[in-house]
C-alpha cells in the first residue's frame, strides 16, 4: 500500500511531470532509469486517480497503425519483467486476444492488416473458424467467418502495473510527490518553468503534462486549449459462471467488431465493455467548459445499462453463457478522448520546454511504450521513431470546443468500425479551416480532410457513382481519377493545394538558419528548391520548398500535416542558437491554386503581360506578377512533375483567381483534378512524399534524396556529421520502384514484400506508398528492400489482402518530368513520357 509524502523534496529539478496515472508515473521510470537526475513528478491526489485505477487493462500487440505497434509491443515486453525488477506484483495475464470477423469484409480487413503484419516482429495470425473455437469453446461460432489472433495479448491490473512503475521510479532516483496540486504555470524567459504548488515552487528546464483529464485544465494556465474530453466509458462484470470456472486453461480476450465489445474473462466470470454508438454515448461536456471538480479523485460516474443494452444483447448472442450470469459490478469512468482517440504526445508549437502525453483512450497498453518513446526524445533531442499521427501539433486554433466533441462521439462510436483504406470520417466537418474556394466546389467533389481543411480528392461528372464509397479494392473513384490524370497530361487542369502550410521567414539571419537547418543550398533570390530538414542522426524531420523571394526573405512551403510540426522544430532552432530572424505563419491567410498539363503556360499568358516563356519563366522560378490584375506569388513547379505553376495568393482572392483561369482554359478545355490524381502523378514521375518514403525513421541517403541533400556545403547543417557516417558506412536498404501484376487492388503503403529466396519465401521489406498507373496500366509502389535485393530486374512479391502478386523492380522513373524530356527534346534526344 502506497503511502503519500505531501512535499516539494527540492526547488529545483530537470522535469516537472504533471500527473500520476500510469503515463506519468511511466515516464518518470523511464527518465530515471535513462539516468536523468531531478526527475520530480506531481500528483494532486493520489496514484492511479482518474481514468488509470478503473481501467479493464487490456493489452494488446495489435494495432492498424505501423509505429503505435512498437509502442503496444514495447508495453506488453517491460509488463512482462516488470515484475521481476520491481519486486512489485503486477497482475499481468496474457492469455491472447482474438478478434471476430462476422462479415466478409471483415475478413477483407483482417487480411488488410496481416499484410501491415509481415514485416512486423510481432506474432499475429489469421486464423480458421474451427481454431477460434478451439481457444474459446464457449462461443456461439454461427456468425464466425475469421479470427485475428495475437497470442501474446492478455489483460494487465492498472492499479498494480502503475505502483510497480511507481517502485521502479524511486529506486532509480525519481521523486513521486502527492498530494501535491499544481495551481499556477510562469514561463520564464530562458525557456525554464516555475510550477507553483501550495507547498512552494519548483523551478523545472521542462514540464510534462501528464494529468489525463485534469490536462485541459493545466493546458489552460498557459493559454492552451488542448482538444479534450472525457467520455463515459462503462464496463461489466460477472459473478461467477459455472462454465468458465470448470476451464483449465484462461480465455483469450475477444473483441467481437460488429458487437462493438471486448469480453474477457474476469476470476470465474466475464467482463465486458461495449462502445456505444455515437449517438447514445455520454459525453462529460460540463467537465470541458467548467473544469473537472476539484474534489474528483476516484469518484464514478453513475452507471446506465440501458445505453448499452443492445451491446449485452449481441455479446449473450456471441457468449450464450452470459445469459445466465449475473451482474455483479458495472464501472462508468471517465476516459479521456481526443478528437481521432489518438493521444497527443511530444513538445507543444509556440510554447518552450512544455511537453504533453495526454488523451489516452487506451492508456494502460500505451503507457510503457509512451514513457521509453517520451524518455528517448527528451535526452537524446529527436523522436527515436516516426509517430506524427500523435504529434500534439496536429490540432490548432481551428480545434474547437464543438468539432472536439462531434468528433469524439464519433470516435468512440466508430471504436470498432471498419478501418479503409483511405478513410474519411464526417463529423465535426466542416471547420473554420475551408479554403476559398470550398463553397464553389464542395457539390461537385468528394472532400477529403487535411489537417482541419476540406480539400478536394476527386470530381464529379455525369453518369458517376457520387459520394464516399469505401473499399479495399478498386472503387467509385477508379476511372474519374483516370479521367483527372488524362486531363492533366494531355490538357490542363487546376487543384486547390490551400491546405499547405506556408510560413514567412526573414532578418539578419535568416540565410544563416536556412543554411543550418537545410541539407540543400539556400536558394538564390528568385529561386525555389526542395530542402529537407534532418534530425542529429540524420534523419528525415521535414521536406519543405524554399523559396528566396528578396534578399533575405522567404516563403517555406510544407505539406498540410506537417504545418505545426515543421514550425516548432525551425522555432526551437532560431530560440536555442539566438539567430535574429522574423517568422510569421501564412497558411490561413493565404491560397494555393496549381495550374499544370501541356496547355498550363498558354492559359495563363492570357492573364498577364509577364513573359511565361520557358527563356524567361524557368523550372524552379519564383516571382510576383499579376494574373487577372489579381497580385499572385508564382512558383514554377508541380507535383504533377508537369509544366505548371504553383500560384499564392490572398485567400480573398482564390474565387476571381479561379474564375479567371477557368475561363482563360475553355478553349483548351481546362477542368478540375484532385489530390488522388496527384498522387498517381507523382509516383509516376518518381517523386517522394514525406511521410511515406521517407520521415524520422529513414535517412535520406536511402530514401534516394542525394540530389537534395547538399554535403560538401560550408554550414554544419543538423545531421550533417551523421550523414557522413552512414555514407561511410554503406546502406543497409534502399528505395526501390516496383511494377506490380495485380487484378482489382492496388498497394496502398506498408505492405509486406517477400522474396523467394533458397531456402524459403520471407519477408524482406514494405511498401510505403502505391496506386495504380494509368499511364503504365498497372500498379505501381515504392518499397524499402535490402541492398542486395535492390537491383533493377529484381524479381519480388507484395502482399495485397492475403495474396502474394509479382512485383518486379524498374527503373525509375515510369515517366519522365516535362522539365527533363524539354531538356533532352533540345539535345535532340525523344524522351519516354
Amino acid at each position: 500500500k502506497e503511502t503519500s509524502s505531501p512535499s516539494l523534496g527540492k526547488d529545483r529539478a530537470d522535469t516537472v511531470i504533471i500527473g500520476g496515472g500510469c503515463v506519468g508515473v511511466s515516464l518518470a521510470y523511464h527518465l530515471a532509469k535513462a539516468g536523468l537526475k531531478d526527475v520530480v513528478l506531481l500528483e494532486k491526489s493520489e496514484l492511479t486517480a482518474g481514468s488509470t485505477w478503473h481501467a479493464a487493462g487490456l493489452t494488446t500487440y495489435f494495432h492498424p497503425g505501423i509505429n503505435l505497434k512498437k509502442i503496444h509491443a514495447y508495453s506488453i515486453k517491460l509488463y512482462e519483467k516488470l515484475e521481476e525488477e520491481t519486486g512489485q506484483p503486477v497482475g499481468f495475464h496474457q492469455p491472447g486476444s482474438i478478434r471476430i470477423a462476422s462479415t466478409p469484409t471483415r475478413v477483407d480487413e483482417f487480411k488488410y492488416q496481416m499484410t501491415r503484419a509481415g514485416w512486423h516482429p510481432t506474432e499475429q495470425y489469421l486464423i480458421t473458424p474451427e481454431k477460434v473455437q478451439e481457444l474459446f469453446p464457449l462461443l456461439n461460432m454461427d456468425k464466425v467467418l475469421a479470427g485475428l489472433y495475437n497470442p501474446g495479448d492478455g489483460h494487465i491490473d492498472p492499479y498494480s502495473l502503475t505502483m510497480a512503475l511507481a517502485a521502479g521510479a524511486r529506486k532509480y532516483g525519481a521523486q513521486l510527490n502527492y498530494p501535491v496540486q499544481v495551481t499556477n504555470l510562469n514561463s520564464r524567459s530562458d525557456g525554464t518553468w516555475e510550477v507553483e504548488t501550495p507547498l512552494g515552487i519548483i523551478q523545472a528546464k521542462r514540464i510534462v503534462n501528464t494529468a489525463g483529464f485534469w490536462a485541459r485544465d493545466i493546458g489552460k494556465m498557459i493559454g492552451l486549449q488542448h482538444p479534450l474530453i472525457p467520455v463515459h466509458h462503462q464496463y461489466v462484470v460477472t459473478s461467477t459462471i459455472p462454465e468458465v470456472k470448470a476451464l483449465k486453461t484462461e480465455l483469450p480476450v475477444i473483441r467481437d467488431l460488429e458487437g462493438s465489445y471486448y469480453l474477457r474473462q474476469e476470476r470465474d466470470g466475464l467482463l465486458f465493455g461495449p462502445y456505444e454508438s455515437e449517438e447514445k454515448m455520454k459525453l462529460q461536456e460540463s467537465w470541458v467548459t467548467n473544469g473537472v471538480p476539484p474534489g474528483f479523485g476516484k469518484e464514478l460516474f453513475e452507471s446506465d445499462l440501458d445505453r448499452i443494452m443492445e451491446h449485452i444483447e449481441a455479446a449473450m448472442e456471441m457468449v450464450p453463457i452470459l445469459r445466465k450470469a449475473d451482474i455483479v459490478n458495472t464501472i462508468a469512468g471517465p476516459i479521456t478522448y481526443s478528437p481521432d482517440i489518438l493521444p497527443m504526445v511530444g513538445p507543444h508549437q509556440g510554447v518552450r520546454n512544455y511537453w504533453v502525453a495526454i488523451g489516452f483512450g487506451y492508456g494502460i497498453i500505451h503507457a510503457g511504450g509512451i514513457g521509453k518513446y517520451l524518455s528517448d526524445w527528451i535526452l537524446e533531442g529527436e523522436p527515436p521513431f516516426d509517430l506524427i499521427e500523435v504529434d500534439p501539433n496536429r490540432y490548432g486554433k481551428w480545434t474547437t470546443t464543438e468539432y472536439t466533441a462531434a468528433k469524439a462521439r464519433e470516435s468512440y462510436g466508430f471504436n470498432n468500425i471498419v478501418g479503409y483504406p483511405k478513410e474519411e470520417r464526417f463529423a465535426g466537418r466542416p471547420t473554420e479551416r475551408t479554403s476559398g474556394l470550398y463553397d464553389l466546389l464542395k457539390s461537385k467533389c468528394s472532400m477529403g480532410f487535411h489537417a482541419g481543411w476540406e480539400q478536394p480528392h476527386w470530381f464529379y461528372k455525369p453518369g458517376d457513382e457520387t459520394g464516399y464509397k469505401p473499399s479495399f479494392r478498386r472503387t467509385n473513384w477508379f476511372d474519374p481519377v483516370g479521367r483527372e490524370y488524362k486531363q492533366v497530361m494531355e490538357k490542363v487542369g487546376v487543384i486547390d493545394l490551400s491546405p499547405f502550410g506556408k510560413f514567412k521567414v526573414k532578418g539578419a539571419d535568416s540565410v544563416k538558419l536556412l543554411d543550418d537547418l537545410f541539407a540543400n543550398v539556400v536558394p538564390k533570390v528568385g529561386s525555389t528548391n526542395i530542402s529537407h530538414m534532418l534530425t542529429p542522426r540524420g534523419k528525415v524531420y521535414a521536406e519543405l520548398t524554399v523559396s528566396q523571394l528578396y534578399p533575405g526573405e522567404f516563403m517555406l512551403v510544407t505539406g498540410s500535416g506537417s504545418e505545426l510540426h515543421d514550425l516548432r522544430w525551425i522555432e526551437e532552432k532560431v530560440t536555442r542558437d539566438g539567430y535574429k530572424v522574423e517568422i510569421e505563419n501564412m497558411t490561413d491567410e493565404m491560397g494555393v491554386l496549381s495550374v499544370a498539363g501541356p496547355y498550363a503556360r498558354q492559359v495563363l499568358q492570357k492573364l498577364t503581360n509577364e513573359d511565361l516563356s520557358d527563356a524567361s519563366f524557368k523550372f524552379l522560378q519564383c516571382r510576383h506578377l499579376k494574373l487577372s490584375n489579381i497580385a499572385v506569388t508564382a512558383i514554377r513547379i508541380s507535383y504533377t512533375g508537369e509544366l505548371g505553376w504553383e500560384l499564392y495568393h490572398r485567400k480573398e482572392d482564390s474565387v476571381p483567381l479561379y474564375s479567371a483561369i477557368m475561363e482563360a482554359g475553355q478553349k483548351e478545355g481546362i477542368d478540375d483534378f484532385g489530390t488522388y490524381a496527384l498522387n498517381a502523378l507523382r509516383l509516376e514521375k518518381g517523386f517522394r512524399a514525406w511521410g511515406a518514403e521517407m520521415n524520422c525513421d529513414t535517412n535520406p541517403l536511402e530514401a534516394g534524396l542525394e540530389y537534395f541533400v547538399k554535403l560538401n556545403k560550408a554550414a554544419d547543417f543538423t545531421g550533417k556529421q551523421a550523414l557522413k557516417q552512414i555514407k561511410e558506412k554503406g546502406l543497409k536498404r534502399r528505395l526501390v520502384y516496383l511494377t506490380l501484376g495485380t487484378d482489382n487492388v492496388d498497394p496502398e503503403g506498408n505492405e509486406s514484400v517477400w522474396h523467394n529466396g533458397k531456402a524459403r519465401t520471407i519477408v524482406i521489406g514494405n511498401t510505403t506508398s502505391g496506386c495504380f498507373s494509368y499511364g503504365a496500366q498497372q500498379s505501381l509502389a515504392f518499397a524499402y528492400v535490402p541492398m542486395e535485393l535492390s537491383k533493377v530486374g529484381q524479381k519480388l512479391e507484395v502482399e495485397l489482402l492475403g495474396k502474394n502478386y509479382p512485383a518486379t523492380i524498374i527503373q525509375e522513373p515510369l515517366v519522365l518530368t516535362e522539365p527533363t524530356r524539354m531538356r533532352l527534346q533540345r539535345k535532340g534526344e525523344s524522351p519516354k513520357i
